[in-house]
């Protein structure tokens, strides 16, 4: 095996992590989508596959070090928000959490000096912190837009489109 039963526990967990925050994203959407403000809907349906695929990575990943995939209970998601704000908070927060899971795993694969572990979880550290500066901006945008969301629209139709397989980089 070429990572430890403790590192692919971990990362199985962290599989856990990134699919239950792709059912975290379809709620927002939908909020978005229910207020007939569709690109703020695309953007968060697009959150959600692209969390989905994160998974998946850490899924190619385990297999690829021999490991085996054991995927924990997802946690039930939040279903409802008061407003565009409180949505976006809680995306923002959900990406510091995964962040802060991230930097975790990082640092266990440098204590277990497993290079192919910290070679992969690169990707997901330069992924964070963009997921991170994207959530914080969309937040200050729909603060500063107060109750014209469609100032948030445009903002959001102007933003890079994901290329296939995830987000920019």
């Amino acid at each position: 095996m070429l990572a430890s039963q403790e590192l692919i526990a971990a990362f199985n967990q962290q599989i856990g992590n990134e699919m239950g925050a792709s059912p975290l994203y379809v709620p927002i959407a939908s909020y978005f989508d229910g207020e007939a403000l569709p690109q703020l809907a695309r953007f968060f349906y697009r959150q959600s596959e692209e969390e989905r695929e994160h998974a998946m990575k850490f899924v190619k990943f385990v297999l690829d070090v021999e490991g085996e995939v054991a995927i924990p209970a997802l946690p039930a998601t939040q279903n409802d928000f008061a407003d565009a704000e409180g949505a976006v908070q809680t995306a923002l927060d959900s990406e510091k959490a995964v962040t802060d899971q991230i930097m975790e795993l990082v640092e266990q694969a440098k204590e277990e000096n497993n290079h192919f572990a910290h070679r992969f979880l690169d990707w997901f550290v330069d992924e964070q912190l963009e997921e991170m500066s994207l959530q914080g901006d969309l937040l200050t945008v729909v603060r500063r837009a107060g109750s014209d969301l469609n100032y948030v629209e445009q903002y959001v139709s102007k933003l890079p489109q994901p290329t296939q397989g995830g987000s920019e980089a």
